[in-house]
């Protein structure tokens, strides 16, 4: 009887102790939730400005294998897509414009090695010269070693394959849109 005794007050302690944290936790996420999500617009809205400037973007259904399409005021596109990298997702925005090529791509979300794949994303001058290879490609788009024409970050051809990947789903979902 004892033995039960001694396991059931550190039981209930741990259970109180759970509650609070449990609590705390909820209390944190229901304060901050707001600013998480409207952070993440003003991201969603920075990158799409910085593949195809715009007035405005109307949200279209997306077709399979995009994350999301936009139709931009004035002409083009801007779609979001994620492809698998070397060491997770990499998803991107992608401009596209009325002569289906690309206007540029910002790489909004990657977990790629630092030093490395995390170039692609990096504002620094490797990634925006990474970038910049696709401003003005047509589908397909593909690194030099697949026969393509974009040079792949020294170190990490997963992550530019996955890159001109994406570029290629955002140019030929344009394509089909009619």
């Amino acid at each position: 009887m004892k033995k039960t005794v001694d396991f059931i007050k550190p039981a209930a302690i741990l259970l109180v102790v759970a509650a609070v944290v449990a609590l705390v936790l909820g209390g944190v996420n229901m304060l901050t939730e707001d600013t998480i999500a409207r952070n993440n617009q003003e991201k969603v809205e920075s990158a799409m400005q910085a593949v195809l400037p715009a007035a405005s973007y109307e949200q279209l259904e997306a077709p399979e294998g995009i994350d999301a399409l936009y139709e931009a005021a004035g002409g083009g596109w801007v779609v979001q897509v994620t492809k698998s990298g070397s060491q997770g997702n990499v998803t991107m925005m992608v401009g596209v414009d009325t002569d289906l090529k690309c206007t540029g791509i910002s790489i909004t979300a990657s977990s790629e090695t630092a030093g490395l794949g995390a170039i692609a994303s990096q504002q620094s001058t490797a990634g925006e010269a990474f970038r910049s290879q696709f401003v003005g490609l047509a589908s397909p788009v593909a690194v030099t070693k697949d026969g393509g024409q974009i040079n792949a970050l020294t170190g990490a051809t997963i992550t530019s394959r996955a890159v001109s990947s994406g570029v290629t789903a955002a140019l030929d979902a344009c394509a089909n849109l009619g």
